[in-house]
């Protein structure tokens, strides 16, 4: 009996110790940034979008590499969309001249 509640002390302090440490790296991921493409280069049809779906169209300017390696699972293989990057922008266009894709704006 005694022996089981030195190891159930042990164990609830593991447990405690373990969840000390998680909090400094949840605050760090809060605070993590990221490059983003400029918001004058979004099409009006985006720029009246929603703040996320505006953000995440900078996001896609900025970091192609990115999100061509994230598959999108939304179903628009089926529109000829290879990756989550084209669900933003259409392969056509270039750094300097991007050709937006409407998909992720709804």
């Amino acid at each position: 009996m005694q022996r089981t509640a030195i190891l159930a002390i042990l164990l609830v302090t593991l447990v405690v110790a373990a969840c000390g440490t998680a909090a400094p790296v949840q605050q760090d991921l809060h605070e993590a940034s990221y490059n983003l493409g400029p918001a004058s280069a979004l099409p009006a049809e985006v720029r009246q979008a929603p703040a996320g779906v505006q953000e995440a169209y900078r996001f896609a300017l900025a970091n192609r590499e990115v999100l061509s390696k994230i598959p999108c699972y939304c179903g628009c293989g089926s529109v000829g969309h290879m990756d989550n990057w084209m669900c933003y922008l259409r392969p056509e266009g270039t750094t300097d001249q991007p050709v937006f894709d409407y998909h992720a704006v709804g």
